[in-house]
């Protein structure tokens, strides 16, 4: 019988060498034994399922949500998304692309909706990927760090919990420099706790790459949303994550993939910009890039949409995007922003929805009933 090393099955299973003696001290490796002082393990033992501390089993039915608030968010303009998928999603259409992933609302409603053979997301954002890879892999240790957390926070008064959420954002800027596989998870869950107790739940970092966003001020934040996580990665499990250009997703897409593209807003006003999630700006040259690269995905025939902002909130003559995607669709529709850095900046704006396609409804926010379907008991659209 071949037999590897803690450190090998750690590497193999995606958790820490320090998880893995655990298990094996725990019995839940088969056929693990010390020999001197460390253990050994068969070649072909299976990564246990961590019983004490999964409540929860997945739901294969139950709908997901985004484990992150995220600026630009698409939770609340959702309805209006989902009128524009392709008619062929769930048919012909069996993969699903979505490069400038951030906080995933459309990806976790098709997700819900959906049973594709493919799908593919990916993000510049480092930290972001590394959250949902984990999510993915190894979410059992990652509710156990969670549940410490939120614990620890909501045993403490309003002055203390500020000192903590700075000790712990600290932390994070350390483990950014020296992120890997070993601290991976660490670093998910500080990435988690973070963005449900800061300032508004924003992704921001300094010139220097540092996260530099306040705290913020909550009665009794959802730190560990244990259900959610366990659901979404169960569904997650088959997607392909890419930390990296969207300009990437070209090896995946076809012509039989709905692709799409939430890029950072190109900003309304000179105090409205908030592109700075990562170390990069995304500019109007950005903007153009991104519309060739939607040209070359229209020529392989895949579907394709997009989201920005509206300058013509601000400007009625500025025809940027509309000159940008003449040969497109677009659609406006409206939705609650913060338009600017101050109290009174928030209101109804339109935004754009943009496809290379022409979108078949019958009402604002439903698609043709042709296109609703049912599988496993749960109406699938």
């Amino acid at each position: 019988m071949e037999i590897i090393s803690a450190k090998d099955a750690s590497e193999k299973w995606n958790i820490t060498q320090r998880r893995v003696a655990i298990l094996c001290s725990e019995g839940r490796i088969a056929g693990a034994k010390i020999v001197g002082n460390m253990w050994v393990i068969p070649s072909n033992a299976e990564k246990p399922i961590d019983g004490r501390i999964i409540r929860f089993q997945p739901d294969a039915n139950a709908p997901v949500k985004p484990f992150i608030k995220w600026a630009g968010g698409k939770s609340q303009i959702l309805n209006d998304i989902r009128a524009i998928y392709p008619e062929e999603l769930g048919k012909s259409i069996n993969k699903y692309a979505e490069p400038f992933i951030g906080g995933g609302a459309v990806l976790f409603d098709i997700l819900s909706r959906y049973r594709l053979d493919e799908i593919y997301i990916s993000d510049i954002n480092r930290e972001l990927i590394n959250a949902y890879k984990t999510i993915r892999d190894n979410c059992e240790e990652l509710v156990e760090l969670l549940r410490i957390l939120q614990e620890e926070y909501l045993a403490l008064n309003d002055v203390d919990r500020k000192t903590y959420f700075y000790v712990k954002r600290s932390r994070f800027n350390e483990l950014k420099v020296i992120l890997s596989e070993n601290n991976s998870i660490e670093m998910a869950a500080l990435f988690i706790y973070l963005n449900k107790t800061c300032f508004n739940g924003l992704y921001r970092v300094n010139s220097k790459g540092q996260y530099n966003v306040p705290s913020g001020v909550y009665k009794n934040p959802l730190i560990c949303d244990e259900k959610n996580l366990i659901n979404i990665s169960n569904r997650l499990q088959n997607v392909q994550m890419i930390c990296g250009d969207y300009r990437e997703s070209i090896k995946f897409i076809d012509k039989d993939t709905f692709v799409y593209f939430d890029p950072p807003y190109r900003p309304l006003t000179a105090t409205a910009s908030f592109t700075a999630y990562t170390e990069g700006l995304f500019d109007d040259d950005d903007q153009r890039d991104l519309a060739n690269y939607v040209k070359e995905l229209t020529n392989i025939g895949a579907k394709v949409a997009i989201s920005n902002s509206d300058p013509k909130n601000t400007n009625d003559s500025d025809d940027f995007f509309d000159e940008l995607y003449a040969k497109q669709s677009i659609e406006r529709i409206s939705a609650n922003r913060m338009i600017n850095s101050k109290g009174d900046g928030r209101g109804k704006i339109n935004e754009l929805l943009i496809t290379n396609y022409q979108v078949t409804k019958n009402e604002k926010g439903k698609v043709d009933s042709e296109s609703i379907k049912k599988l496993d008991g749960t109406i699938l659209i």
